[in-house]
């Protein structure tokens, strides 16, 4: 049964946060009309964001391995379906959905091109997949921040842009059109500091950061950045 306590802390979990609301409101821009059309949240947690899809008219449902977010989910008013389930061995049949959606999930999975291949095939003919990941493009630079982001994060693997969209390609999903987060060197360093320091809590708190982030982020070349922004296509 929901509640204006769990509804409160979902907003603030999700909305409230430094890049979330700007990412996926990009994603689900992206995914166009969704008006009567089935939508697939991969790694979702809580499917909080699926339910924002639902108030665009969608037919959502969010899949997570965990069942704890998943039980928190059912509480939250206009949930969407919620699934326990692997990404890399979706339970769903071929051509199931009209858009896959997947917020900054591919870089926890050990096997990332599984993951795309997965999503694709639950994907009709000319379905949308919008997705982020961890690009990372500058990471390197700070090397004992990187570190702290794999490990607290889990982040087994990267995605530039050109990385992931020949993993697209291979998975039959051709690439519309891309963008990137975080893109300048002063952005990506903070975008590492919240990570390796702040913790959950931290990318809460930086919230009133994120019009600064997004006003860099429009003055600077769309050539790298912290996190990479994809919609593709499957090809029929």
């Amino acid at each position: 049964m929901s509640s204006l306590r769990d509804d409160t802390l979902a907003y603030f979990g999700h909305q409230v946060h430094v890049m979330r609301r700007r990412e996926v409101g990009t994603l689900l821009g992206w995914a166009g009309d969704l008006a009567g059309r089935t939508l697939l949240d991969v790694a979702g947690g809580d499917g909080y964001w699926a339910g924002q899809a639902i108030r665009r008219g969608a037919r959502a449902v969010c899949l997570d391995l965990a069942r704890y977010k998943l039980e928190f989910g059912q509480k939250l008013r206009g949930h969407p379906g919620l699934v326990e389930g692997d990404a890399l061995a979706l339970p769903f049949a071929d051509g199931s959905f009209d858009v896959v959606m997947s917020v900054c999930a591919i870089e926890h999975f050990d096997d990332g091109a599984a993951a795309l291949a997965e999503m694709a095939r639950v994907l009709r003919p000319g379905g949308d997949l919008v997705m982020s990941a961890d690009a990372l493009t500058r990471a390197e630079r700070w090397p004992d921040k990187l570190a702290h982001h794999r490990e607290r994060y889990h982040v087994k693997h990267a995605y530039p842009a050109e990385a992931l969209t020949k993993l697209l390609d291979a998975a039959g999903l051709d690439v519309e059109r891309q963008t990137h987060m975080f893109r300048s060197q002063r952005a990506e360093w903070l975008y590492m500091t919240l990570s390796a320091k702040g913790g959950k809590a931290g990318w809460n708190a930086a919230a009133p950061l994120s019009p600064l982030v997004a006003l860099a982020d429009r003055r600077t070349p769309d050539d790298g950045g912290s996190v990479v922004l994809t919609h593709a296509r499957r090809r029929a």
